[in-house]
């Protein structure tokens, strides 16, 4: 994993710890919530990877059933050991297994970003996190205006809020920081969006930060 792209993550967790009044933090206080943060993400790995067990365990099970209940196996002595037995993958079994695999890669998404930000050697990503705040702390009446001035019809405290902090990142990142090319910077907010918010929610961000981005002249 890229180290900003972790440190958009971690800043993500960051912002959804802020209350309404982003100028009442101190750097102090950031590098307090960053460690919340982390434990938050662990926590969460740890939630997932338990389910993600869970259902395989059940799947184990069900399977196992399957085996034991087929004819073959029925018809052989009870003494005798179950055999395999043929069996096609099914549209229920798919989807369980495509749940897994992405409870799984969130989960070990959420470590590789703890991981990041606990390692000396990986301290850019704490410092982005806290670049982007810091930013956001000193613009945010400005960049909050940009959300509303392109959010039409929208009123920006009625927002879903995830949606809110993703573009507030997006913003301090283009407008303010300008350390990531454009593309970048919108793509890996798309990925927050379809990770964290709801489903119509990566197509209103790209709506808006396209929007800022022809205003602003970015290229």
């Amino acid at each position: 994993m890229q180290a900003r792209r972790a440190a958009r993550e971690l800043a993500f967790i960051l912002f959804s710890q802020f209350d309404k009044k982003i100028a009442n933090y101190s750097k102090d206080n950031l590098d307090d919530i960053i460690l919340k943060s982390v434990r938050i993400l662990s926590d969460s790995a740890n939630d997932d990877l338990k389910t993600s067990l869970g259902s395989l365990l059940d799947m184990k099970n069900r399977i196992d059933d399957f085996e034991a209940e087929h004819e073959i196996n029925l018809n052989r002595p009870i003494e005798a050991a179950n055999v395999s037995v043929p069996m096609m993958m099914s549209a229920e079994f798919k989807s369980r297994i495509d749940e897994m695999i992405s409870v799984a890669e969130k989960a070990l998404l959420a470590l590789e970003i703890a991981e990041f930000t606990t390692l000396e050697s990986q301290s850019e990503v704490k410092d982005y996190a806290i670049e982007i705040a810091q930013v956001y702390h000193q613009h945010s009446e400005e960049i909050d205006g940009v959300i509303k001035k392109n959010s039409t019809g929208w009123d920006i405290d009625r927002l879903v809020k995830m949606d809110r902090d993703i573009l507030r990142i997006a913003i301090c990142e283009l407008l303010f920081i300008k350390k990531t090319p454009m593309k970048v910077v919108v793509d890996e907010a798309l990925e927050l969006a379809k990770k964290y918010s709801t489903d119509d929610s990566a197509s209103f961000i790209n709506g808006v930060l396209a929007k800022v981005i022809v205003d602003n002249g970015i290229k």
